[in-house]
């Protein structure tokens, strides 16, 4: 359990937290959520011991491991899958001391802890995990060295996720994944067995993967049961409450100061005068909520243009003389709202590139409009921001001509206010930076806008801002982003990449979260066929369900008996005289164990099987 008891800290005079406190049980699965610049993730040091508190206490059991992905990943030698496993450090250390130990006895412990650990099934975990987040099994034997340093902080991740610590702290994990890594991750995270508290904008991940939500506002913590539409629910009640009783209590203090007023100087009404006087020192305040600071992006609108703005006919798109996409025969017009879906490394940034004319077609015909604009938004975009420029030396930069207050208030319609606008880009938080690469992006009025994940970085209201601006705008919108929430308040097309090719998708998004969360091939187009009444079983296959139980029950009773003699083998010291005959034994002892779990489950099916058939009641 992590209890936060009555804490206080400050940066710089500054109170981050005063007399904040809340209790996380073992095994929950917390949001962390509040306003940027609250202390989030401030808060995270202080857990890991990385920050000395003012006052108050963070406590946890004594042995509690806690875990989380460092800011930044270096890039070594090492394989990507022995950097994963060489997170587990006790099966590190246990490995690299069988190599060495000579004590049988020893040898014997080492054994049974590797077992009790599942260590020999550790390669087989770390490459699951690996391919969830994007690495093929060719991936994940190349170097670290040799990923970019978003590829490198899903190294990370994975790294921490397979060593399973009892607390695991997340800060924004999905802002390096894309959306067939985030969907993985959401699912991974509610079946995690231990309590994880995570940092996220992720509208849906903080209503699929956590129970609860933690809010930091006003320098405390509150804790909320449900998810993030739960807790914004029931945040605006309360908010409605209280500023309903504020409202109530200024009624009541002018009544009372109105009589002191009135009354204080007339010797017949003194007392009474005096008695509302020390009423009114008596009441406790109680203050309207702050209306939260909303900032709208304000997107120049084009002018018309004929459709359509682009047509592809037998197109082929690639580097060098490698062709990613082939045979592309797409049409865009000004209207459309498509969202690219696709696995990674299919080739969806290599569309969005040649569509923002970043790439040539290598064959077939590309026509555009001839008056045609194009605005292009990806994620390494804000980190080729000059970072010692202001805002305003960027924007004037691209508009000489404008004065100051023209492009002042450009800054302003991205949520970029006189403060951020003198400031250098190198100062400024990562929301704000992606402010200014979308105002870039937007500034020439595009009648087509591809925005490659346009959400990381940007705050829980500024991507309903962002969607808000997306829909008011009258030109073409291309979207990739792992945000499925933005997807469904944009996209009213669905394009999936796959395989080299482009082909419009015919179910929703629901429908694509299925297909990848199951790895399947697409589902086709539902087709509603009336329910049939469930057929009771004939005698001949009550019998066959019956046997099948039987003989699922005599497997794992071979199993057990198996698993008792693989523990007594290999609690005798002496198998340990041969490091590799002990190896064997310790994988046989592991793959008898999947068996086990493997045959409870078919045991369970085949029991269910017959009960809902005995149900049904069988034909005589």
């Amino acid at each position: 359990m992590l209890r936060i008891d009555d804490i206080s800290y400050s940066i710089q005079g500054r109170p981050l937290f005063e007399g904040a406190s809340a209790t996380i049980p073992d095994g929950h699965k917390i949001g962390l959520v509040g306003p940027n610049g609250a202390g989030k993730t401030t808060l995270f040091r202080l857990i890991r011991g990385e920050l000395a508190l003012d006052g108050g206490e963070i406590s946890l059991p004594s042995r509690a491991r806690i875990g989380g992905v460092a800011q930044e990943a270096p890039g070594t030698g090492v394989s990507v899958l022995n950097t994963v496993l060489a997170e587990d450090k006790e099966r590190a250390a246990l490995l690299a001391e069988a190599d060495s130990a000579t004590d049988a006895h020893r040898i014997a412990e080492i054994q049974t802890r590797l077992t009790d650990i599942d260590a020999w099934s550790a390669e087989a975990r770390a490459a699951s995990i690996l391919d969830g987040l994007g690495f093929s099994t060719a991936d994940q034997a190349r170097p670290t060295s040799d990923y970019s340093g978003g590829w490198r902080m899903r190294v990370a991740l994975a790294g921490v996720l397979f060593s399973q610590p009892d607390l695991l702290l997340l800060d924004e994990p999905t802002n390096y994944l894309d959306l067939e890594g985030a969907l993985w991750l959401e699912t991974y995270l509610a079946r995690y067995p231990h309590t994880v508290i995570i940092i996220s904008h992720d509208r849906d991940l903080l209503n699929r993967a956590v129970g609860h939500i933690l809010h930091l506002e006003n320098r405390k913590l509150t804790l909320y049961t449900g998810g993030y539409d739960s807790f914004t629910r029931i945040r605006a009640e309360k908010r409605a409450l209280q500023a309903a009783e504020a409202k109530k209590q200024q009624l009541r203090r002018d009544h009372l100061q109105s009589f002191v007023d009135r009354f204080r100087a007339k010797a017949s009404k003194a007392r009474q005068a005096q008695a509302r006087v020390k009423m009114l020192e008596k009441m406790q305040p109680i203050t309207a909520p702050e209306e939260a600071k909303f900032h709208r992006f304000t997107f120049p609108q084009p002018e018309e243009l004929s459709p359509p703005i682009i047509a592809m006919e037998g197109v082929a798109v690639g580097y060098g003389d490698r062709a990613v996409l082939r045979k592309l025969s797409l049409r865009i017009d000004q209207d459309d709202r498509i969202a690219l879906l696709g696995r990674n490394g299919q080739g969806k940034s290599t569309l969005s590139k040649l569509l923002s004319e970043r790439l040539t077609a290598m064959e077939g015909s590309v026509i555009r409009s001839s008056k045609l604009r194009v605005g292009y938004f990806a994620q390494h975009q804000v980190d080729e921001l000059s970072l010692n420029e202001t805002p305003l030396e960027h924007i004037r930069r691209l508009r000489p001509d404008e004065g100051p207050a023209r492009l002042r208030a450009r800054l302003a319609g991205f949520g970029l206010m006189e403060a951020q606008a003198e400031t250098k880009v190198g100062q400024l938080s990562g929301g704000q930076k992606a402010r200014l690469s979308l105002l870039i992006a937007t500034i020439d009025a595009p009648h087509l806008l591809v925005l490659d994940e346009p959400t990381n970085h940007l705050d829980i209201e500024s991507r309903e801002a962002l969607s808000e601006a997306l829909n008011d705008y009258t030109g073409a919108v291309v979207l990739v982003t792992h945000d499925m929430h933005l997807l469904g308040l944009v996209a009213d097309r669905l394009w999936l990449v796959k395989d080299g090719a482009v082909s419009n998708y015919e179910g929703d998004l629901d429908d694509y979260r299925r297909f990848l969360l199951a790895g399947d091939e697409p589902p086709k187009p539902k087709v509603e066929a009336a329910p049939k009444p469930p057929r009771r079983a004939s005698r001949d296959e009550m019998q066959a369900m019956r046997s099948e139980v039987r003989k699922a029950e005599e497997r794992i009773e071979k199993l057990a008996d198996m698993l008792k003699k693989l523990d007594r083998k290999l609690a005798d010291p002496e198998i340990y005289q041969n490091p590799v005959e002990a190896q064997k034994w310790g994988r046989k002892h592991a793959e008898a164990v999947g068996a086990m779990a493997r045959a409870e489950d078919l045991w369970e099916q085949a029991v269910q099987t017959l009960e809902e058939a005995e149900k049904r009641g069988a034909v005589a």
